[in-house]
């Protein structure tokens, strides 16, 4: 059976978070040759009340044809944000109502927030002394209100296992493609991000964007250095390389590099390299040297240095684990 997912819509709720998890795992389809279609998850979006109408933040409201008791069947809920949290924003915590759909949500289940859906997970108790983030706006206030939750204000989504939260708005797309990615791994996760027109990766201690301006129209960009590195990942790549592929100096490509993609052209490639070997150890037996090279880390020692650094295990324990992840997923 397919993973079940249940995204609560409360009333005062943001349309387009909404819908973020349809999108993303309702497009989730299992990767196996000579499949025409089989999905990997079942999504149902439900009310705190009978079916019916619910309020949102815009012109209309929208029916919602499933009650509380599918959280009863769920093996993961998503909470999106709303506007009208009432004492859960106000005081901490649950009405009577939502404390109630949210009693029929079985052990274990998998918990997920997207923006101030965290306020809702705090007040429920989810996050009593472990980490969570949500929008930056409403991070001194979430932490006044819950001081036992560990509040990080400034990266995109942290995963703490069972409980996952995220900040705001599209920062909800990096956790729901994170998920899908620790589930079924990186391929299934690039295609739907292919699909979605969206960036496959964009690691949860990413920096939330605040106070960065857009940048002013220009027709230079750095697209082309990044797509000719990405060919090359398995060789030395240098800065002066990927400015000379746009015909610019070194110090104007690093520049425009930032506006563009939000980190240095160094921490990019890191990234990248990083994908290819989490790619190649999920999807290949080949030796972890031979991974190190293909991935551009040269040596087995680089590759376990940067993968312990950005997803904290070495290259042999992320190969087993994921693999008896993959197995164990129904």
């Amino acid at each position: 059976m397919p993973h079940r997912v249940a995204v609560l819509a409360l009333d005062g709720l943001l349309p387009f978070e909404l819908g973020i998890p349809h999108r993303i795992f309702g497009r989730s389809l299992e990767p196996v040759p000579g499949n025409k279609g089989g999905k990997l998850y079942e999504v149902v979006t439900c009310s705190v009340r009978p079916p019916g109408p619910v309020r949102t933040d815009s012109d209309y409201a929208i029916l919602v044809e499933h009650g509380p008791e599918a959280l009863a069947t769920a093996d993961t809920v998503v909470i999106p944000a709303s506007y009208e949290l009432g004492p859960v924003f106000e005081e901490g915590r649950l009405t009577e109502e939502l404390a109630a759909a949210l009693a029929l949500v079985r052990p274990g289940t998998r918990m997920v927030s997207i923006c101030t859906g965290s306020y809702v997970l705090a007040a429920a108790g989810y996050l009593d002394g472990r980490p969570a983030t949500t929008h930056w706006s409403s991070a001194d206030h979430f932490q006044r209100l819950f001081p036992q939750v560990r509040v990080d204000p400034d990266v995109l989504f942290i995963d703490d296992g069972d409980v996952l939260t995220s900040a705001g708005v599209a920062a909800g797309i990096d956790l729901c493609l994170h998920l899908v990615r620790r589930d079924h791994g990186s391929a299934v996760a690039n295609e739907i991000a292919r699909r979605t027109v969206v960036p496959p990766h964009r690691d949860g201690g990413q920096a939330q964007y605040i106070h960065r301006p857009v940048p002013e129209p220009q027709f230079a960009t750095t697209t082309t250095a990044r797509a000719w590195a990405l060919g090359r990942l398995d060789r030395p790549i240098l800065l002066r390389d990927m400015a000379r592929q746009e015909s610019m100096s070194v110090r104007t490509f690093t520049r425009r590099f930032r506006e563009e993609v939000g980190i240095s052209p160094g921490q990019w490639l890191t990234q990248q390299r990083v994908e290819r070997a989490r790619h190649l150890l999920e999807s290949s037996d080949l030796p972890i040297d031979q991974v190190a090279r293909d991935a551009g880390f040269g040596t087995p020692t680089s590759l376990r240095q940067h993968l312990q650094a950005a997803l904290g295990v070495p290259p042999t324990v992320y190969r087993r684990t994921f693999r008896r992840a993959s197995a164990d997923t129904p």
